[in-house]
C-alpha cells in the first residue's frame, strides 16, 4: 500500500508537469499559425494508447508508458523522426517554415510554463498553508547555533542582518538549499558587524545527519506547555507549567540548550531538574530513538507576520529561483567532479520515496513546484533531444542566418536520444541499486 500511495503522488505530479509543458509548446505554436498534430500524456509507444480523440487537426490522448509526454509540432524534427514528411516541400503551417525566432518562442515556450507552474505552486503553498512567517528582525534575541552552526563559525545570540549582502526578510530564507551549499551571512556578534562564511560543501555534512539541527529561532526562555498522553515525558514525571532548569547538570538557558541535549541523547535516559511553582523536582526521563521526549513548549515570543497574495507570488519567485540555483550549483559539482553522480541523481523511485507513503496536500504541492522548476531547468540543458539542443541550434540560426540543414538535425536528434536514454536507464538502476542497499 506505501508503494502505491507513493507512487500514485508521483504519477499525479509528473502528469501535472507533463500535461502543462506540453501546452507550453502547444500555445505557442498555435499562437503562430503551426499545426499541432499530436498532443499526449505518456507515450504511444508502437501505437499503443489507453485513449484517444480528435479535436480539429489535433489528435489527443494519452499513451501506455508513463515516461513523460510530448506534443507531435508539423514539420519539427523530434523523436518521432517523421523522415517522410519532411522530404515534402514546407508548408505554411508547418514548424520549418516560420522564422527562428518564432521556433525559439515555441521550444522555450515548454520550460516557461514548468517555470510559471512551479512559482504558482510555490505561491499557494506560503498562503495556503504556511499562511505566516517569522521575519528576521523579529527574532531580536538572536538565532541558537547548534554544533553543525558552530563548526561554521555561528554563535549562539548572532543576529543575522543580511546573507550574500543582501537584506532577508524571512528567517527560513537563510536555511535555504542554495545558501547552504555555499554563502556569506553577515551577522551582528557583541555589537560588531561581522561575517559567517558556509563552504560550498557544508551541504555534504547536514545531509549526513539524521535530522540536523543547523540554526535556529529557539533562543529564548520556555515552559512545558502540554505534555503527550502515554509519552516518556507523561512516564517521566514531566506536566504542564514546568520548567526544565537543567539536564544533567548541565544549566538550561533556553528552548535551543533543551533540544540539543534531548536530540544527542536518543534512546538515554535524562536526569531534570525542573521547577513546579516553588518546588524543585528531579525527574528521570527516557529519551525515544527518534530524540523526542513528548512535550510542546509555549508560544515563541516573536511577532509573526501573515502572506499577502502579493506576499505569496513575491516570495514564491524568491524561493523558485532559490530551488534553481541550488539546482545549477548541484549540477556544475557533478561535472567538475566534486560530486558524484550515483549519489545526487534521482529517478522516478527516488523521487517517489520523497513523496513518501502518507499523502500530504502541503508537501504534495511544494515538492510538485520543486520538481517542475528543476524539469524546466534540466530541459534548458543544450542535449539535442531536449528544448535546451534546439534552442542552441535555433539561436545559432538567428545569430548566423544560417539553417542547419534537415540531416544535421535528423543526427543531432538520434544523439540526443541516446543520451536521454542512456541517463534513464542510469539513473533508473541507481535508483534500484540504492534501493537495494538501503
Amino acid at each position: 500500500m506505501d508503494g502505491l500511495v507513493m507512487a500514485g503522488q508521483l504519477i499525479l505530479a509528473l502528469s501535472i508537469i507533463v500535461v502543462l509543458h506540453e501546452f507550453g509548446h502547444f500555445l505557442a505554436a498555435r499562437a503562430f499559425g503551426i499545426k499541432v498534430e499530436k498532443f499526449f500524456l505518456f507515450f504511444d509507444a508502437w501505437g499503443v494508447k489507453l485513449f484517444k480523440f480528435k479535436k480539429g487537426d489535433t489528435e489527443y490522448g494519452i499513451g501506455w508508458l508513463p515516461l513523460g509526454g510530448y506534443v507531435k509540432i508539423s514539420g519539427m524534427i523530434d523523436e518521432s523522426m517523421d523522415k517522410e514528411a519532411l522530404k515534402l516541400p514546407p508548408k505554411d503551417y508547418e514548424f520549418r517554415s516560420k522564422p527562428a525566432w518564432q521556433r525559439l518562442i515555441v521550444m522555450l515556450g515548454g520550460v516557461i510554463m514548468n517555470f510559471i507552474l512551479g512559482i504558482i505552486l510555490l505561491a499557494f503553498v506560503t498562503v495556503h498553508y504556511e499562511q505566516e512567517y517569522l521575519p528576521l528582525d523579529a527574532v531580536d534575541n538572536g538565532i541558537y547555533a547548534y554544533e553543525l552552526a558552530q563548526e561554521v563559525g555561528f554563535k549562539t545570540g548572532d543576529k543575522i542582518i543580511a546573507v550574500n549582502g543582501k537584506k532577508v526578510n524571512r528567517f527560513n530564507d537563510v536555511l535555504s538549499q542554495s545558501n547552504l551549499m555555499g554563502a556569506k551571512v553577515t551577522v551582528i556578534r557583541d555589537g560588531k558587524e561581522l561575517d559567517v562564511t558556509i563552504p560550498d560543501n557544508f551541504y555534504k555534512n547536514f545531509t549526513k545527519k539524521s535530522k540536523p539541527l543547523f540554526i535556529s529561532a529557539e533562543n529564548f526562555q520556555f515552559d512545558i506547555d502540554s505534555v503527550i498522553r502515554g509519552s516518556n515525558a507523561e512516564k517521566g514525571g514531566l506536566r504542564k507549567g514546568d520548567k526544565v532548569i537543567k539536564i544533567d547538570d548541565i544549566p538550561i538557558q533556553s528552548f535551543g540548550d533543551f533540544r540539543n541535549i534531548v536530540f544527542n541523547n536518543k534512546g538515554n535516559t535524562l536526569n531534570m531538574s525542573v521547577l513546579r511553582q516553588s518546588d524543585t523536582l528531579s525527574l528521570a526521563v527516557a529519551v525515544d530513538s527518534t530524540g523526542i521526549i513528548g512535550v510542546s513548549t509555549n508560544t515563541p515570543p516573536y511577532k509573526y507576520k501573515e502572506y499577502s497574495v502579493a506576499d505569496g507570488l513575491k516570495y514564491g519567485w524568491s524561493d523558485g529561483v532559490s530551488i534553481i540555483t541550488a539546482n545549477i550549483k548541484g549540477f556544475g559539482k557533478i561535472f567538475s567532479g566534486k560530486e558524484k553522480a550515483t549519489e545526487s541523481l534521482q529517478g522516478p523511485i527516488g523521487i517517489a520515496t520523497i513523496y513518501g507513503s502518507i499523502w500530504n496536500w502541503h508537501r504534495f504541492w511544494f515538492l510538485t513546484a520543486m520538481i517542475s522548476l528543476i524539469l524546466g531547468f534540466t530541459n534548458l540543458l543544450p542535449i539535442p533531444a531536449l528544448d535546451g539542443g534546439h534552442v542552441i541550434f535555433l539561436t545559432y540560426e538567428a545569430v548566423t542566418r544560417r539553417t542547419l540543414s534537415d540531416k544535421f538535425m535528423e543526427r543531432a536528434q538520434m544523439v540526443g536520444m541516446v543520451i536521454l536514454i542512456s541517463l534513464m536507464v542510469f539513473v533508473i538502476g541507481n535508483d534500484i541499486w540504492k534501493h537495494i542497499l538501503n
